[in-house]
């Protein structure tokens, strides 16, 4: 081939003009992706994705630390003293002179005590019921597992509910964990142990995994959310519905609308407030849609078609919602008249700025998705306690994302089982003002 190209320069020439212009335009792109990675990094090299961009970030930042006129934090002085030690001043301790007038100065130091494993030897009994024909056993309830021989050394239930707490309360591995008990108590323990003893401690407490489902199918509002999640690869998916109360976590292998009436059944009687993933399209009667993602849309249709007049359609839609978001947060002190003649008149509103098609393609585009969703625009003026935005379950969410930045997910189903029982109990009790650890330690009582 080379040696036909020596024989034909114009071919080969040709040939080098059209590579130099497919390098051009690559130059093009990669300039553009650079510029775009700028603008949403911020300027400078390693910038985080997450990180404000320039323009968005205050020119004149606050100080650090509280405001003037806040009032102080300090330690409170203890209730109780467990020892007094004192130190007297004899003498001078620069020149041994006598001094005069001595004063006593109290201090309170708060410290914690050398952690020691309190071990409890149990023995039961085994024997042969001649009645029943079979071996029987006593048991006692400090124990955690009858399990013996090489396996018969256990944790007792507050190590383990600490154990619990540590991993899914503040969200550390299994091997910190295991550290971390190691350093402060004194208590050997493996990942690998970690693990089958969440495992059983996830069946204890399925009951009140249960009752949490219970309790949001009777629940007022619940938000919805999900997310990608990894189970020995790539491919399931993690849904959290949660209120002001209740966090579940279930993670699935499909976002199907079987799925999610396992959980919220098709009969649901409160709002739903969700994004806009088809499953939940007229999963549930009544919904919300988030108002977040609404005016996304919109702002970033704005930009995309540049030049925007003062009183155009997308100014006219981010005003409507605005404008609904600001009388939510008087409404509890209209009227039930005054409540239902606002409701109407947004609902017009609406309906005579969506009915025509937009020639603009921005404009079109913003226009039937807010058309799609017209009968769920307002659902949260006409129900007490409903927010216009999703942004609970967005946060809900969050503990479970910073989980699988640090787990890549799980490796197993049972391990998926275990985590979203526990995660749910943890994020449910920190709502509720508890502890996972009370819960835990009061299931090996039961």
């Amino acid at each position: 081939m080379l040696e036909g190209l020596r024989d034909n320069p114009d071919s080969l020439i040709d040939i080098i003009l059209r590579q130099a212009g497919m390098i051009r335009q690559l130059q093009v792109r990669l300039e553009k992706l650079e510029a775009r990675v700028d603008e949403q990094s911020g300027r400078g090299g390693g910038a985080a994705p997450f990180r404000r961009p320039e323009h968005k970030r205050k020119q004149t930042p606050l100080q650090p630390g509280r405001g003037k006129g806040h009032e102080g934090s300090f330690r409170q002085k203890p209730d109780r003293v467990d020892r007094t030690v004192e130190s007297p001043l004899a003498c001078c301790p620069h020149c041994q002179g006598a001094v005069e007038k001595p004063r006593a100065v109290e201090q309170y130091l708060i410290d914690i005590p050398p952690v020691r494993p309190v071990v409890t030897r149990i023995i039961t009994t085994h024997a042969y019921c001649s009645r029943c024909r079979c071996r029987v056993r006593s048991t006692h309830p400090l124990q955690v597992s009858t399990a013996t021989g090489a396996a018969g050394v256990h944790l007792g239930s507050r190590a383990l509910a600490l154990a619990a707490e540590l991993r899914h309360v503040f969200g550390l591995t299994m091997s910190k964990t295991c550290g971390v008990l190691e350093m402060l108590c004194g208590l050997q323990l493996t990942a690998g142990g970690l693990s089958q003893a969440l495992h059983r401690m996830a069946e204890k407490v399925q009951g009140d995994y249960q009752q949490l489902i219970e309790k949001l199918r009777a629940s007022a509002v619940v938000h919805t959310d999900e997310t990608g999640w990894w189970v020995h690869g790539p491919g399931h998916s993690l849904w959290v519905w949660c209120n002001e109360q209740i966090t579940l976590y279930r993670v699935v292998q499909s976002r199907s609308r079987a799925t999610f009436h396992e959980t919220i059944p098709p009969d649901y009687p409160g709002v739903l407030v969700s994004d806009y993933l088809s499953v939940y399209d007229t999963a549930t009667p009544v919904q919300q849609k988030c108002y977040a993602h609404h005016l996304k849309a919109i702002s970033k249709a704005r930009e995309e078609k540049g030049a925007v007049e003062e009183n155009d359609f997308l100014t006219q839609c981010r005003h409507l919602l605005i404008t609904a978001i600001e009388q939510s947060r008087r409404w509890s002190q209209l009227s039930a008249a005054q409540k239902l003649s606002h409701r109407r008149i947004f609902q017009m509103a609406a309906e005579g700025l969506l009915q025509r098609e937009r020639r603009c393609p921005y404009e079109e585009s913003i226009r039937l998705r807010l058309h799609k969703q017209r009968d769920h625009l307002f659902t949260f003026l006409e129900y007490e306690g409903v927010d216009p935005t999703n942004n609970l379950a967005e946060r809900q969410l969050r503990p479970a994302v910073i989980s699988r930045k640090l787990s890549c997910g799980n490796k197993t189903l049972r391990g998926a089982r275990t985590w979203e029982i526990l995660a749910s109990l943890a994020v449910t009790a920190r709502q509720n003002g508890s502890r996972l650890y009370d819960l835990l330690s009061a299931a090996y009582a039961r």
